[in-house]
């Protein structure tokens, strides 16, 4: 069948693109749709704050906060070594696993909207119980209903955004996911350094129920934003899906995507186990990516500065005040290395993001455990940190966050979403958050525990899989900028390895036209 993506035909590339423009009303969609990053954003950047604060830790976790108090010149590695207080931030986590397994059948089923709002009414709930918690019983509860919304909204907002977007502005579009989770993260941050100086030492309920602001905003935009026509043609609404198809490309002639999106979805329903139909030989290089990217992402090391921030600031001997300000001051540099992504992603391509900001990372990590080293040794006793010093520390996180942000950040996001074909795409997304969720959980639960025992090795440990994930993106991940969603079995198929296990017969969707003439592009 003749589809976009066309290799050969036309254009200076040689793709026949979809014809579709950038309309406002996608645009304003997709803002709406990407505040679900909120509710994960501001989690990662509150519970860091939190856990310093003096009378939350008195209340919950008093005898972390004796040990801070006792002996200032002891071992800085261990102050925060408790498997409670990490138990509390690494719950939600693993609630978000088992949500995002259930998120997947009810996105597939029922569309991508209701995930959102499922999402974004149990976040609320979990804001609400933590914001009133008087026992840590209540924190772990209300954590992990807290987790279950993050599940569901991560199952759903980058699929909503990848199949909402026009390829040429599809990776722009996603990363606003990113964005939004930077933004919650900064907001946080900001907060966090506020409400620490409320008299009376209630300032953390503030921070906790703050939560339910963003959960609230989307709770609300899931009730008025459109389903994809993706998700409509699904679910039996064909007609209702061309007419959405052409409100949002903003052009009468969409046969041509219509037609795709229509095959995608019949050979998807041919599909009774997409969770089965995963482990196929033909899904081989899909299922790698939905485990591997994942896990990558979170063994660059980025949760052992979100979610711990100002922990870590603190251990490395900035004051309660210092350590706040500077988790509000990384969260910047956060916010404005994803917007710099967010310009060149469909422009530089997703594979020089990936491997610029790997060595970036790298970089930055050998630096950061050499000063730490150099100071802190193997005691963990640093005497008096001069200032320059620290400022040298905060440094030269700010530029590993920067290009974690503009890499591994956004992108370990948008891949996962755009790569894969329909029939599989609901369970797909399952294995990419759950994957996500358990690594983020892990590392949440064993960092403090880490830094305790490795010290300033955890930098290095850390820039070890920096060195094998870029490895493996160089050799193994290709190029999916400016590929339509519904086409993009062409990158497989051109590919040095991948294509050993993708056949032409198994994807006559989009597959014969688009092997005549050019095999597809090359990697870069």
């Amino acid at each position: 069948m003749a589809g976009g993506g066309v290799i050969g035909v036309g254009g200076g590339d040689g793709r026949k693109p979809y014809p579709g423009n950038l309309t406002p009303y996608v645009t304003i969609t997709c803002i709406v749709a990407a505040m679900g990053g909120l509710i994960f954003g501001y989690d990662i950047g509150i519970s860091g704050g939190v856990t310093t604060m003096t009378p939350f830790l008195q209340k919950f976790f008093r005898k972390v906060w004796e040990k801070k108090e006792a002996d200032k010149s002891t071992n800085q590695y261990c102050q925060y070594d408790s498997q409670t207080l990490t138990m509390f931030t690494s719950s939600l986590y693993l609630a978000a696993l088992l949500s995002s397994l259930v998120a997947s059948t009810v996105t597939r089923r029922l569309g991508r909207k209701l995930s959102m709002l499922f999402g974004g009414l149990l976040f609320f709930a979990g804001a609400l119980i933590n914001g009133f918690a008087k026992a840590v019983w209540m924190l772990i509860v209300g954590r992990m209903l807290l987790g279950f919304g993050v599940g569901f909204a991560n199952q759903s907002v980058p699929l909503y955004l990848s199949e909402m977007a026009p390829y040429k502005y599809r990776g722009a579009l996603n990363i606003g996911f990113q964005l939004s989770i930077t933004v919650g993260i900064l907001i946080a941050n900001v907060l966090n350094y506020f409400f620490a100086k409320i008299k009376g030492g209630w300032g953390w309920r503030l921070s906790l129920g703050g939560a339910m602001v963003p959960a609230l905003i989307i709770t609300v935009g899931s009730l008025v934003l459109p389903d994809t026509p993706n998700s409509m043609i699904e679910r039996g609404q064909t007609e209702e899906a061309r007419a959405k198809l052409k409100k949002i490309r903003g052009v009468d002639d969409v046969d041509e995507e219509f037609k795709d999106l229509v095959a995608a979805s019949d050979a998807s329903k041919l599909v009774d186990h997409p969770w089965t139909n995963l482990l196929q030989r033909k899904y081989r290089p899909h299922l790698t990516m939905a485990i591997l990217i994942p896990f990558f992402q979170q063994l660059t090391g980025i949760n052992v500065i979100m979610f711990y921030a100002p922990v870590l600031f603190n251990t490395i001997g900035f004051g309660d005040d210092a350590s706040l300000m500077s988790a509000v001051i990384t969260g910047i540099v956060n916010v404005g290395a994803t917007l710099v992504s967010i310009y060149g992603v469909d422009k530089w391509g997703r594979r020089f993001l990936f491997l610029e900001g790997g060595v970036q990372m790298l970089i930055c990590q050998a630096v950061v455990a050499a000063c730490i080293g150099a100071k802190f040794g193997v005691s963990g006793n640093p005497g008096d940190l001069p200032k320059w010093y620290a400022i040298a520390v905060v440094l030269f996180i700010c530029i590993y966050v920067a290009g974690f942000a503009w890499s591994w950040g956004p992108l370990g996001w948008l891949v996962p979403s755009e790569i894969f074909p329909l029939e599989i795409r609901s369970a797909a997304q399952s294995v990419n958050v759950s994957v996500n969720m358990i690594f983020t959980f892990a590392v949440a639960q064993v960092f403090l525990s880490m830094l305790c025992h490795l010290k300033f090795g955890l930098f290095l440990f850390f820039a070890f899989f920096v060195v094998v994930m870029s490895i493996f993106v160089y050799y193994f991940l290709p190029e999916t900028k400016g590929i339509p969603i519904e086409e993009m079995n062409q990158v497989w198929r051109s590919h040095w390895y991948w294509s050993r296990f993708v056949e032409e017969a198994d994807y006559p969707n989009g597959g014969m036209e688009m092997s005549k003439g050019n095999h597809g592009p090359k990697n870069v």
